[in-house]
């Protein structure tokens, strides 16, 4: 089963002026000669790691990070003004300019997923190729089977420490209970509900449960940024136009673009199915189940997938 690549550290890091209020953070490392891949982060507000660069054979491969608006080293932190899914879009065009690239392969994983397609039907002549775990696509249905009732059947330990900061009679619309505590004045308030909104997807992305929870989901700035604009963009129906958009234009625009989904097979946080439905409407997708695997990236047979599909596309476009 193939591993993680050895760390690497970053080329060269630079800041990018994408508006009057924003300033995103971005990174290079690996090949400077190598195929270009610009890897998008999950959340939204959940930010790059250095673990990212390591899914890529850094002698074969151009490594390009961003942190998304208001989130990791990007400022101001946690701001959901001007953050939406088509000024991100926007974000990655311009970092792609300002680094010269022509076209690149794309890689995300969840919200990352999203952001990708939302990137790849939007400029799909600067695509080469999609690489997509724990497929996403912010439709209703989804966001009631993991936030309101569904994955709490699954998990309902962990389901009531999600729920507790919510007074009983405000759980029927729990979207909108904590959205209001995200955007409310009263700042203990705001961080409680963002630890329990955090660490609600903390405890359920792994096929392990609520144990092997990461550390970073109960610190008060990740869940802060993470549960606020995660909130956001959900009760704003991820930006779109009505509800099953992005599968349409996936359907309508992808065309001939290559794909590779990786997908955990007991994966709770963001169910099969819709990597199930993005695949029949997308024929040059390729869909690889992962028997033994839930959402997280870092499921061995997730990291063994994604590294033998990026090992393809070094094949293919290298």
């Amino acid at each position: 089963m193939l591993k993680l690549y050895p760390p690497v550290d970053t080329n060269r890091t630079g800041r990018l002026r994408v508006s009057d209020l924003h300033e995103i953070y971005w990174e290079e490392s690996g090949n400077p000669d190598g195929i270009p891949v610009i890897g998008v982060h999950g959340g939204p507000g959940g930010g790059s790691s250095p673990e990212m660069r390591r899914f890529f054979d850094p002698k074969l491969y151009r490594i390009i990070l961003f942190d998304q608006r208001g989130c990791g080293r990007s400022t101001p932190h946690s701001e959901l003004e001007e953050n939406d899914t088509w000024a991100l879009v926007s974000d990655m065009e311009r970092i792609r300019e300002a680094l010269g690239v022509d076209k690149w392969v794309v890689f995300g994983g969840s919200w990352g997923s999203t952001l990708s397609l939302s990137y790849a039907v939007t400029h799909t002549d600067r695509v080469l190729g999609l690489i997509l775990r724990g497929i996403f696509l912010i439709t209703e249905a989804e966001i009631q089977w993991f936030y309101q009732d569904g994955a709490s059947r699954i998990f309902p330990d962990a389901f009531d420490r999600y729920v507790a900061p919510i007074p009983e009679d405000e759980r029927g619309d729990l979207l909108h209970a904590f959205h209001k505590r995200l955007t409310g004045s009263d700042r203990r308030a705001r961080i409680a509900a963002a630890k329990a909104w955090a660490c609600w997807e903390g405890e359920t992305i792994s096929i392990k449960g609520p144990d092997s929870r990461p550390a970073k989901f109960e610190e008060d700035s990740f869940a802060d940024a993470f549960a606020r604009i995660e909130c956001h963009y959900f009760v704003n129906k991820g930006f779109f136009p009505e509800d099953g958009w992005l599968l349409k234009q996936a359907e309508e625009k992808l065309g001939d673009v290559p794909g590779i989904i990786v997908h955990g097979r007991y994966d709770v946080v963001t169910p099969i199915g819709t990597a199930w439905q993005l695949t029949k409407a997308w024929p040059d997708a390729k869909l690889h189940i992962v028997p033994d695997a839930g959402h997280s990236s870092l499921d061995p047979g997730i990291v063994d997938q994604l590294i033998t599909a990026t090992r393809a596309f070094a094949k293919k476009f290298g």
